[in-house]
């Protein structure tokens, strides 16, 4: 599916040493280059008005990432790695491109792919700016602010918990809101606090819908388990890749030199990134949604931002340094949802 890009916006197929896919370009060609990756269930497209948006003398760079849209479908996301796939492709675009250093900027998965980023090649980054990120812990599977797994094989993560109607509707290309799960629905839903609904909604819903669907893609294979809800993650996918047993340790974080700042810009009511995520077991289990839940010792709501937050002060104590923004009135695409306000902030934190 081609998606009709905004005037400003040039796109390109790639290949660099490790995957073929559709990139965008904002601004002029010199220009200090600012990598923006995307979120889950999403694409590149989803960056358009802030890369057009950036201050003169910046270049937006935003790729289908492996797994989306355009990116080729043969190259799949070794889950055992972490986001460590998508670290690696994100670095291997920036040779290619004859990058040295950038700017980077990453939404809800496309955060966690930065938290790898940073502990993989903190040489290349020169400013972090994060929108809504998963917790450095993983998606799911964890409790307390240190992360703690709730159970050794990561249960209750992974693509084994994902929507079954969801991911079907996605499958067909669904794009009616006559269905509850329907992909607009969800949009509408939770990328956004309602009633908001952005002016390219056809465009980003067919973001949506490009992913690339499957037991080797999104959402991934699961594993069965004996522990709650019997399914822990598989090998394959994003949504594996997010596990608690497959995320890189957080200790790397720490140790990273040179420690670039980090730009931390959420919305208040977001609902997917939260201490009690809709989207997560232990939120599901606490609100009888889901049957067999063992009980908040064993498998609370992971708390995401109090996660990220203490793994931030932590980074901050070991001579980095963060800012975060909470903006009311807005929930998981605070970029989208409060464009102004999100530029400010992030503007002002990559012309320092």
């Amino acid at each position: 599916m081609s998606i009709p890009t905004m005037d400003g916006i040039t796109a390109k197929t790639i290949t660099s040493d490790r995957l073929t896919t559709r990139v965008l370009f904002s601004g002029p060609e010199d220009g200090t280059p600012v990598m923006f990756v995307h979120g889950n269930v999403s694409c590149a497209t989803y960056w358009e008005e802030t890369m057009l948006a950036l201050p003169e003398g910046f270049r937006g760079i935003a790729a289908d990432n492996r797994g989306y849209n355009e990116a080729d479908r043969s190259k799949k996301i070794d889950a055992t790695r972490g986001m460590g796939d998508l670290s690696d492709d994100l670095a291997a675009l920036m040779d290619t491109l004859g990058i040295a250093k950038a700017h980077v900027v990453g939404h809800s998965l496309g955060g966690s792919v930065l938290w790898r980023f940073m502990m993989d090649y903190p040489d290349r980054v020169l400013t972090v700016t994060q929108a809504a990120p998963g917790s450095p812990y993983g998606f799911g599977g964890t409790k307390g602010e240190n992360g703690e797994m709730c159970f050794p094989d990561g249960a209750g993560a992974g693509g084994g918990i994902v929507s079954p109607d969801f991911v079907k509707l996605v499958q067909e290309g669904y794009r009616g809101d006559e269905e509850q799960q329907g992909p607009r629905n969800v949009m509408n839903s939770f990328y956004w606090k309602p009633p908001f609904k952005p002016a390219r909604e056809e465009e980003l819903l067919s973001g949506m819908l490009t992913i690339h669907v499957g037991e080797d893609a999104w959402p991934g294979d699961a594993t069965p388990s004996e522990n709650w809800p019997m399914a822990a993650p598989g090998k394959l996918g994003p949504n594996n890749g997010l596990a608690p047993n497959h995320v890189a340790d957080v200790e790397k974080l720490y140790a990273i030199d040179p420690k670039p700042p980090v730009l931390w810009i959420r919305g208040a009511e977001d609902q997917i990134v939260s201490d009690n995520s809709f989207f997560e077991m232990g939120t599901l289990g606490q609100a009888g949604l889901v049957p067999g839940w063992p009980g908040e010792d064993v498998f609370p709501p992971q708390p995401m931002i109090a996660q990220t937050r203490a793994v931030l002060e932590t980074y901050q104590a070991r001579g980095g340094s963060y800012e975060e923004l909470v903006l009311e009135d807005c929930a998981h695409s605070p970029y989208i949802e409060k464009p102004a306000e999100f530029n400010a902030a992030f503007h002002a934190h990559i012309q320092k």
